[in-house]
Order: C-alpha cells, then structure tokens, then sequence
C-alpha cells in the first residue's frame, strides 16, 4: 500500500503473445524391405516407449457378403494362437516384455498396432510378425471372439448413439454399397463366421504388398534397420497380390429424408444428420475443411453450441465436421437433445446447417485457422499420434507431407476459399436420423424438411444360430 507522498508501483504492460512458429510434421527415413513393405521411421527423441503401426489393404468391401465382418473376427484373433504358442502363453509373453498389440479394421484396411519400450524392440517384432503370419485361429478362440462381436451387436442396439450411427449408414448409402453394412458385420453374417472362414480370409488379404510400416519413438542407438529385415523377411510377398478396392460409397436415391426410429419414453433424441463432403484430394485442399468443421462444430464456441447449448440449453454439445473417405467424404453432425425440444431443436441445427458460405465471417474463419495452426504441434506430440497417422495417410494413398501442406494453408487461409469450400458440397438434402419417441413425428413432419419414417427400433433376439464347422463343433 503506498502512501500519499510515495509514487505508485509502475504497472507493467502485458507482453503480446506472438504466432507460434511454423511448425511442419516430423519427415521420416524410407524403407523398403526385400518384401516390399514400405517402412517409415520417425525418430523422436526421448520418447522411448516405441509406436509401431502396419497398415494392411484389406478394405471392408473384400469381405464374402455372407460372412461379412470376418475381417475384425480375423484382427481379433491374430495373437490368440499360433504353432508356437498358445493364446494363453502368448498373453504372458506379451505381458512379461512390456508390449500392447492391438489391432482394428476400417473402410481401408486393416492396423495393426505395436507399443513396446526400446530395449524390446526385437522380441515384439518377432512376436508381431508371429502374429500376422503364424496365426492359427483356434476353433475355442474364433467361437469366443464371434459370441463377443455378437454381444457388442446387442450393446449396439441398445445404445442410442450407437443406435443412431448405423441406421444413419443404412440410410445414407446404397444397400448394395458395403458402406451401409456395419464394419464389424451384423448377427446374421457374424453369426456364420467359422475358424475356416477366418483362415481363408488371412490368407486372402494378409500380405506386404501395398502395406505401410511405421516405426516412431527415440530411435537413438538402435540398428532398426536391421531388426526390421531380419523380423519381416518371415513375411514373403506374394506376386501379382492387388487389395480390393474400398467402397465407392453411393449415396442412396432416398438418403434425403428424416427416420425416426421410435423407442417409447426417451426423455433425449439422438440426432444424425449428415450429407456429401470432401475426400482429402478435394480439389480446394483439405485445410478449409478442417478450419469450417471446428468453426461450425468443433467448439463450445462453434455457432452449433453457441445456439443449442449456450443460447436456448437443448443440448450438452453437438459435434460436427467433415469426414474423409477412400472416395468422397461426409458431413455429419451428431449429439443427443432434450426430448421435449426435439422438433425445436432439430429445426435449429438444420437452419444452422443451412447456412450459405457468405454468412460465415472473417472472425469466426480466422479462430478456427488459428486454433487449428496452434493446436497442431500438440496433435502430433506423442509417437502413436505421428505413426498413427502416417499409416492412416499411406492408406488412402498420401505421403505425411499432407499434413505439413494443409496446415500451411490453414494458417494463410483466404476466407473466400473456406467461403467456397463450404458450398461446394451443399444443396443436396440432408440426411437426419433420430433416436427417440415417436410422439415427436408429427412436429418433425410439419417441419416441411421431406418425408418421414418412422421405424420401430428392432427387437433384440434371445438367441441367434450359430453356424457349425466341418467337425461339427458349433461356432
């Protein structure tokens, strides 16, 4: 406290914050081994817990239709047994040296997933490419996965979110597009998947040709070169193999319309709407899409949460954005609502959906740009997120350059372009999916936005057959 005859503390001035520097995505070293798969290493530094992440063409659309979702049975079982070790003793082996496997499977293909400190970096290539190559696919151990993808199915069915997203592909893409099938299959192809199917698949798709490798972490001091020929030459090519195409995607003649699938009592709606966007080949770039999801839909302060939370209190949050594709893309726009303000609130969404590429302002497109520039750095800091995405982009067929060239024009971003990127995929109708009491119809209905279904959500059966194998050991 100062006194009348002492002078006040001099108030210093707050420094400006400045623009971070231009920040690009780790380049690799290249590889390619006598198989040919294509390796990219990324070395990080202190990060010792080592990502290693291979990504095979196997896209969903060359499943046998009746046994579709072999491919995720089949991903699911790679570590449950091979001729040199159970899956039991897999398991321990797995956990005595500190290694996390995972896998998963999408419209592109298959990952394969690998996380293991340095110093045991040879054993968990070694017991990676076990794995991918020795996978026996016990009768006991594909029964139990195809009983778990039949639970996840019922869980599925229960969860509105859930619920939502697969009536949303069922009416958005074509019924002969595979796109509109769930990835992991539904009962009825699951539910026929036999160890047998599961090992002609493997020997399907399973190959290096067309397959990426990346290998991120503190590579410092090791010869990983090395370990990665001598663990992958047990993997040969296979001359003339060529991955199926993914699925084009087709839109269906009748995707612009409103389902409401009707489940008694619910206080919240699920809401999904979507309609065409953008591959990341767009002809504009990928950069304005990713600055228009974040300034429409990526935020609290996005103008879909600063009209339905913040302004009128319908939601907890609406998320939106675009969604590439192997071919095209979608723009969806997802969350729950209040069930009594389910007519007010779809109507709110679909006017702020609706809006032209003019009415967004230089502010809002410059927020976005820069949270989108500045957020970057943090994005990629971990060695999973970097070889993560680097197998996603060699799987639709880019180089990780892409992401260094699309955060360049995120930060020199002309409004006028994010303006056009915006328009160029609208004017076809939306696509709108609700989970909720059918009691709201009427006032959807009278909405004018097109025809309205309503659906019963299906009942879950008590039980599904299960197909049996040659030995007569049910499945």
């Amino acid at each position: 406290m100062t006194t009348p005859d002492q002078p006040a503390a001099a108030v210093t001035s707050r420094p400006p914050v400045a623009d971070p520097a231009p920040w690009a995505f780790p380049e690799p070293e290249r590889l390619v081994l006598a198989n040919g798969l294509r390796v990219q290493a990324f070395n990080m530094p202190g990060q010792h817990v080592l990502s290693v992440q291979l990504g095979v063409p196997a896209p969903l659309a060359g499943e046998p239709v009746d046994v579709e979702g072999v491919g995720l049975i089949m991903a699911r079982c790679l570590d449950l047994g091979t001729p040199r070790h159970t899956a039991d003793e897999m398991a321990e082996l797995l956990a005595r040296k500190g290694i996390a496997l995972h896998t998963s499977v999408g419209e592109r293909g298959l990952i394969v997933q690998l996380d293991t400190i340095s110093r045991n970096l040879e054993a968990a290539l070694a017991l990676l490419v076990e794995c991918i190559t020795q996978a026996t696919f016990p009768d006991t151990e594909v029964r139990r996965e195809v009983r778990h993808r039949l639970a996840d199915i019922g869980q599925d069915r229960a969860d509105p979110g859930s619920l939502a997203a697969l009536q949303f592909i069922e009416t958005y893409f074509d019924s002969s597009d595979r796109s509109s099938r769930p990835a992991g299959g539904s009962r009825a192809t699951v539910s026929q998947i036999t160890s047998e199917d599961v090992r002609a698949y493997h020997a399907q798709v399973m190959h290096p040709d067309g397959a990426t490798l990346a290998i991120a972490g503190d590579l410092t001091g090791i010869s990983w070169t090395g370990l990665l020929q001598r663990a992958f030459e047990l993997w040969p090519s296979q001359p003339g193999h060529r991955p199926h195409d993914p699925a084009p995607g087709t839109r269906a003649t009748d995707a612009g319309r409103i389902v409401l699938v009707d489940r008694p009592g619910s206080v919240q709606t699920e809401v999904h709407i979507g309609g065409p966007g953008p591959s990341r080949a767009d002809a504009l770039g990928w950069g304005p899409y990713q600055v228009l999801s974040f300034a429409v839909g990526g935020s609290p302060q996005a103008r879909i949460d600063r009209v339905l939370r913040e302004e009128r209190g319908y939601t907890y949050g609406i998320r939106a954005g675009f969604r590439p594709r192997a071919q095209g893309g979608l723009f969806t726009a997802l969350g729950s609502v209040r069930g009594d303000v389910t007519v007010e609130a779809v109507a709110a969404l679909l006017e702020i959906l609706d809006l032209r590429g003019d009415e967004l302002t230089d502010a809002e497109i410059a927020h976005a740009a820069r949270f989108q520039a500045r957020t970057a750095p943090g994005r990629y800091a971990a060695c999973e997120s970097v070889a993560g995405e680097a197998v996603s982009l060699a799987l639709d067929g880019m180089d990780v350059d892409f992401v260094t060239r699309t955060l360049h024009q995120v930060r020199t971003l002309d409004p006028e372009v994010a303006r056009q990127a915006w328009d160029r995929h609208r004017g076809a109708p939306w696509t709108v999916v609700l989970v909720g009491d059918a009691r709201h119809a009427d006032g959807v209905r009278a909405l004018g936005r097109g025809r309205v279904d309503v659906v019963a959500q299906p009942p879950e059966p008590s039980s599904s057959p299960i197909r049996t194998s040659e030995a007569g050991s049910p499945t």
